[in-house]
């Protein structure tokens, strides 16, 4: 019998293989989104993506604007995409359904543009990383691993493996390479909804958290405006902050250019009790002239 998945192995870049094992991680991406961490320009991106949404490797749907028109193609991982990641990961073949529940789960959650404000600071990432040959993305966890109760594992850093049962429910962990220094971090996206008060008492969770890991990294409030970020900061002065915590705002770094990534100067650091760890870099994701050099764990979950 002839196996589908055998059979679109042939017609598979390496640059299509990070794609799919995002997608079966981390849910949904936009065109957009795709084009800056992988490709060189979105017209080179959005006929590849028309290549693999032919071969029913990827699925799309298209949101309305609640004013008219429609945003740009949300991509999502079909049924033979998310076989194809399986069989490469050596895992379990997944459910029949899989694909069908997870474009129903997006194309209809509430939660989408937080998902897709998370994995748009991923995609802004790598994308400037694949620019930088300095800098790199050197492992993220999907916050569905991070939320995952019982335990949090990290490929990199078996020491990470312990038990507890989080107060917190970080939206991604990454390790950010930056001339020879590693910067482990916990990212929060904060989509404006939640109370100031609420964002700040997330630093006391993550005390916690670092307390039984034996482990302390930034932890990274990513914030819709600048405003936000100065009252957030106000609020976070008046507290006991017992871990590292830095600030950012997007709107502030789409206004003068600067790409989002740990080490920005408008990312403004907060107190904090102890630096992050030092590590030699690892190979970068994504080498400057765009070719995918994919370490194993990139984008996998733990």
């Amino acid at each position: 019998m002839d196996d589908p998945v055998l059979r679109v192995q042939s017609q598979l870049t390496d640059r299509d293989r990070v794609l799919l094992g995002w997608l079966y991680d981390h849910g949904v991406l936009t065109s957009s989104q795709i084009a800056q961490a992988l490709f060189p320009s979105l017209d080179f991106c959005q006929r590849r993506l028309r290549t693999l949404y032919r071969l029913r490797l990827v699925a799309r749907f298209r949101p309305q604007r609640a004013d008219g028109g429609s945003y740009p193609y949300h991509y999502v991982i079909d049924q033979l995409g998310a076989e194809v990641v399986a069989a490469s990961r050596d895992e379990r073949p997944p459910r029949r359904d899989h694909a069908w529940v997870e474009r129903r789960r997006w194309t209809s959650t509430r939660s989408l543009s937080h998902r897709l404000g998370v994995n748009g600071f991923l995609t802004d990432l790598v994308g400037h990383a694949r620019t930088h040959p300095d800098t790199g993305l050197m492992e993220w966890l999907p916050e569905v691993a991070c939320q995952r109760a019982g335990t949090f594992t990290s490929r990199q850093d078996p020491g990470l493996v312990r038990a507890y049962q989080p107060r917190v429910r970080p939206d991604g962990y990454g390790r950010w390479a930056d001339g020879g220094v590693e910067v482990p971090f916990f990212v929060e996206h904060d989509t404006g909804a939640e109370q100031l008060s609420i964002l700040a008492g997330k630093v006391d969770g993550y005390r916690e958290l670092f307390g039984t890991i034996g482990r302390a990294w930034p932890v990274l409030f990513w914030l819709h405006s600048a405003a936000r970020e100065r009252s957030l900061r106000r609020v976070l002065a008046e507290v006991p902050l017992a871990v590292p915590v830095a600030t950012g705002a997007r709107d502030h770094a789409a206004m003068t250019g600067l790409g989002q990534r740990p080490r920005d100067p408008h990312q403004r650091r907060a107190r904090a009790t102890r630096p992050p760890r030092r590590r030699p870099p690892a190979v970068d994701s994504v080498n400057r002239r765009g070719e995918v050099r994919q370490p194993s764990h990139l984008g996998q979950q733990g």
